[in-house]
């Protein structure tokens, strides 16, 4: 059975949603513009379609949104932690259906919180036509996506827990380290990051400083910085989930180890399908998404995050009551 919305699937890296057109800071060196996303050159004509196809959807949509299905979950982090991976999963289940355009990322309740829940839902299928695919499956349609800006960003959480009563949030955390490496590597692809990793650690502090604040304190506010270049900061993965558990509880949070997910996924599947309260109609197609190749990470750059997030991974694994598989591995050797 397939999902209500028809379209060729569409990767992550070019799933922008419009300009939200918040308040920004100075750019930071380097780059010319503090915006995201910028609007695509004419000879982008792929992503400039999508764009305009987005603007059609949530103009002409606006309409009919209340006739849209809203999230029953969503994906809210880490990035490049394997949430691509997992939305590709969830997808194939016949019950879930994805937001139409962009299909995995609509970054709502981060950086386009001020164009209101009728915009947001305009992304969604119509909930008759969600009912309608899945008449005589058994199964009641759900609606989900996947922005990994959520888990991090400061109000998000607030954001989701007000427009979203009831929703179910899950989480895949990845080695810190590895995953600050491949953040880093895909904002040099994007051409968001012009410095090498090493430099790029070294200015993070002095980048990101004060951001987290400003963004609570004007709602408004878009911060760049905060949003692409905390590489080592978005490894601190107890303080995230803790200011989740604040506002959701304990119950509505399901944490999937990454590792664990790729090396041996019908475990994890059997345990988000569980968790989501949905039926389990077999396994679908795992198959790893939106890898990015680089380079091995130098040594010492290696253990001296290894060493910076060493407190980090104590307090996740009291969190969750368990050692994550990096810290396993690291024991192991």
């Amino acid at each position: 059975m397939q999902s209500a919305d028809r379209a060729s699937p569409v990767t992550s890296s070019g799933d922008d949603p419009v300009r939200p057109g918040e308040q920004t800071a100075p750019a930071p060196d380097g780059l010319t513009s503090n915006t995201f996303p910028a609007w695509p050159a004419c000879a982008d004509r792929e992503r400039l379609g999508r764009r305009v196809a987005h603007w059609g959807l949530v103009t002409v949509g606006r309409p009919a949104a209340r006739a849209r299905m809203l999230p029953s979950f969503l994906i809210v982090g880490a990035e490049r932690g394997g949430t691509t991976s997992m939305f590709h999963v969830l997808r194939q289940h016949p019950a879930v259906f994805s937001a139409v355009l962009p299909r995995k990322e609509v970054h709502y309740f981060d950086l386009a919180y001020g164009r209101g829940l009728g915009w947001y839902q305009c992304h969604f299928p119509l909930t008759a036509r969600a009912r309608l695919v899945t008449r005589g499956t058994g199964v009641d349609p759900v609606a989900f996506e996947a922005s990994p800006y959520y888990m991090f960003h400061p109000l998000a959480a607030e954001r989701i827990h007000r427009d979203l009563p009831g929703v179910a949030l899950l989480v895949l955390l990845r080695d810190p380290v590895e995953r600050a490496y491949s953040a880093h590597a895909n904002q040099i692809h994007l051409g968001h990051e012009t410095e090498p990793f090493e430099r790029a650690l070294e200015l993070e502090d002095s980048r990101i400083a004060g951001e987290a604040e400003r963004l609570v304190a004007d709602p408004a506010y878009f911060s760049r910085q905060h949003w692409l270049f905390s590489y080592r900061t978005r490894g601190h993965y107890a303080e995230q989930l803790e200011r989740l558990e604040r506002t959701f509880g304990r119950d509505r949070i399901h944490v999937i180890d990454s590792t664990d997910f790729f090396a041996n996924p019908e475990p994890a599947y059997d345990q988000v399908i569980e968790f989501l309260d949905l039926p389990h109609r077999g396994y679908p197609a795992f198959t790893p998404k939106n890898a990015r190749p680089r380079s091995p990470m130098p040594q010492t750059v290696r253990a001296t995050l290894e060493e910076h997030y060493r407190p980090h991974d104590e307090r996740l694994a009291a969190w969750l009551g368990r050692e994550p598989s990096w810290r396993r591995e690291t024991r192991r050797s």
